[in-house]
């Protein structure tokens, strides 16, 4: 079941690329549509026979038996949701590019792979598995950037992107071969790993150890001060791209500190969780005030993104702090940091997406070029509202559910650092408050080419298709988190349970 879910996009690719590019966009985004759907529906019948506790749809192949390599395949309470999250944002995506006119079938190919890559990866238990599918990420990612950006800027964006990410990775490999080196037998399995411990007793090769995985995973998320790809790489990267890597790539970084990190080197973890917890509450700050001072729409939402993930870093280092007589904070923390992952996928998918149609009508993402959209465009407004207030983390949202349990968590273990953090929320109320200002009220004002005006129609159908989905979700999981809540929180349990040890 979960090799089908992980290939069917590739499968589906190799059948587009016999076909004549001629079909045109809406033949290429249409069977790409029917792919996110299927695959949809499939992770959905793997939620209905989740195991209670450990790993289901196991899948496991001797690989390079020599050297402890394996296909090793498996779901549980803290992939599941984030696997979900990737069918429905790529499948969104893909609706979104129905109108797609520059190489359309090219475009659906490259997004095609890198489903297939991102769907992998949340899935891999083993580590040289799980950073095949990381580095494909970046190559796929790298591809979009660059060959459906605008021009030189996109070209050197990829390319910033592509050193700065590779380098990442590569210090991630270097901590995957020392955890390797550490078991007595070496191997790269991630649950016979965690059995063994062998790194139980910290010490120095555990610290480098997982000094390489945070960096190489810090890039990814991305934390500060490893942060300075995005926004360029956002500005310039067409909205499918932005939506993607925003709302599923940098996922990889913080649920790998969760599914590698915290359980194969809970010593390491414990002792450095001080360390996370201050680089968490800096981004948290730092994003929401850079993103204050932007112009560029596009750059104010990149720069919440690091906001958001500094949240979860700041929750996974709690939960490394909290003492063992207050497992409920833990739990909090850890159940927190995975839910925000799934919202910030949604909620940040849907203002890119939105983003995108607000360049495709005016050319710009410079907001003081527009103002009383809320007469021009109803549709579009009222969307950008409410992306803004899920984003701001309004009750009723879920952005709400999961910043209360990361405050609340890690409240008990280091209450400044979470008084600090919880300033990020009133910044990132204010940013996404003068956005509406700016763009939706006052006076119609939109960027108009020389000698008449450009037209600047709503929303079309594809794109509210597209956008609506996403915050319909974010919605339902603000106010019935429990189906979600109910899968999350034993899988995190055990996580904590290792960390602990």
């Amino acid at each position: 079941m979960l090799s089908l879910i992980v290939f069917l996009p590739a499968l589906v690719a190799l059948a587009l690329s016999v076909l004549p590019a001629r079909l045109g966009p809406r033949a290429f985004a249409g069977a790409w549509t029917a792919t996110g759907l299927a695959q949809l529906a499939l992770v959905l019948a793997l939620w209905t026979d989740l195991p209670a506790s450990g790993y289901g749809a196991v899948e496991r192949r001797e690989w390079i038996p020599s050297a402890g390599i394996s296909y090793h395949l498996g779901v549980d309470g803290l992939s599941l949701p984030l696997l979900a999250l990737t069918a429905v944002v790529f499948t969104a995506t893909a609706v979104h590019s129905w109108r797609q006119a520059d190489r359309p079938k090219n475009f659906v190919l490259v997004f095609l792979a890198l489903q297939t890559v991102s769907t992998g990866l949340f899935v891999s238990l083993d580590l040289i598995l799980f950073f095949l599918f990381f580095d494909l990420s970046i190559v796929f990612m790298y591809f979009v950037i660059a060959g459906w950006g605008i021009g030189a800027p996109a070209r050197e964006a990829a390319l910033t992107f592509f050193l700065y990410t590779f380098l990442g990775s590569l210090a991630l490999l270097l901590g995957f071969i020392l955890l390797a080196l550490a078991a007595d037998t070496p191997t790269f399995d991630i649950p016979e790993l965690a059995a063994l411990n062998p790194l139980a007793g910290g010490g120095t090769y555990a610290a480098l150890t997982l000094l390489a995985l945070g960096i190489g995973l810090g890039v990814k998320t991305p934390v500060f001060p490893f942060h300075t790809w995005l926004p360029p790489a956002h500005t310039e990267a067409p909205a499918a791209g932005s939506a993607i890597l925003a709302g599923i790539l940098l996922k990889m970084g913080t649920y790998g500190f969760v599914r590698i990190a915290m359980p194969l080197l809970p010593a390491g973890w414990r002792q450095f969780a001080l360390a996370f917890v201050v680089i968490g509450v800096i981004s948290v700050v730092w994003g929401a005030l850079v993103a204050l001072a932007q112009n560029d729409l596009k750059r104010m939402i990149a720069y919440t993104s690091i906001n958001h993930m500094g949240y979860v870093l700041l929750a996974l280092g709690a939960a490394g702090m909290v003492s063992a007589d207050n497992e409920q904070a833990r739990q909090l923390a850890t159940t927190g940091a995975v839910y925000q992952m799934v919202s910030h996928g949604l909620i940040t998918a849907a203002l890119f997406l939105l983003a995108g149609a607000l360049h495709t009508r005016g050319h710009t993402y410079t907001m003081s070029a527009y103002s009383g959209l809320a007469t021009r465009t109803p549709h579009f407004a009222a969307l950008f509202s409410v992306a803004a207030f899920a984003s701001l983390g309004l009750p009723g949202f879920s952005g709400f559910i999961a910043e209360f349990q990361i405050l609340a968590g890690a409240l008990t273990a280091t209450p400044v650092a979470t008084v600090i953090a919880a300033t990020g929320i009133l910044i990132t109320a204010a940013l996404f408050l003068l956005a509406i200002s700016r763009m939706l009220t006052g006076p119609v004002r939109t960027p108009d080419a020389p000698g008449t005006p450009r037209p600047f129609p709503d929303l079309s159908a594809p794109e509210l298709l597209s956008i609506t989905p996403l915050l319909a979700l974010a919605t339902v999981l603000g106010l019935l988190p429990r189906p979600v809540l109910d899968v999350i929180e034993p899988a995190a349990r055990t996580l904590n349970d290792l960390v602990a040890r």
